[in-house]
């Protein structure tokens, strides 16, 4: 075990664990910040997504040695209110079934949001395509991602 002090959502904060230990783990067992999940240790289904310096980044794959001194930001992280229009539209929508698998799937949706304020279908599908939903709410996902999009450039109509 050793000391790490990682930057997690604009915090400096401690752990102490083996170099080697996934980001996951130390969110969720040390930092007791649970909203990344673990679905397949692999890296494959986007369950664990987080940002890392802003690009989504599954924690599982990622030892905390290599992090140094970069920003992660966590579902938690995303918006001190959890009002972030993602999270809003996903609420007003009812995007998740058993919700699982959205903190991901948030997480990867708003850095697309970001690099493309206004995103097609085939943009949300590819920005998407490796976040995995085994209640298949992919529909709903991409209506979410449409809905906030309007959110975040000003509109408040609530979608049907």
């Amino acid at each position: 075990m050793s000391k790490h002090t990682l930057n997690i959502n604009g915090k400096m904060l401690a752990v102490d664990v083996a170099p080697d230990t996934p980001l996951l783990w130390a969110l969720r067992d040390s930092l007791n910040l649970v909203g990344a999940k673990y679905g397949c240790g692999v890296g494959q289904c986007g369950a664990c997504t987080v940002h890392i310096n802003g690009s989504p980044t599954r924690s599982c794959m990622v030892p905390i040695s290599a992090l140094g001194k970069q920003k992660v930001t966590t579902i938690e992280g995303l918006d001190a209110k959890a009002t972030h229009p993602l999270q809003t539209a996903w609420q007003e929508l009812d995007v998740p079934q058993c919700g699982y698998c959205q903190a991901g799937q948030i997480m990867s949706a708003a850095a697309l949001l970001r690099d493309k304020p206004h995103p097609t279908d085939a943009d949300i599908d590819a920005a998407m395509g490796g976040n995995l939903c085994r209640c298949a709410t992919y529909i709903r996902i991409r209506a979410g991602i449409h809905r906030a999009a309007e959110l975040a450039n000003g509109k408040k109509k609530v979608a049907k």
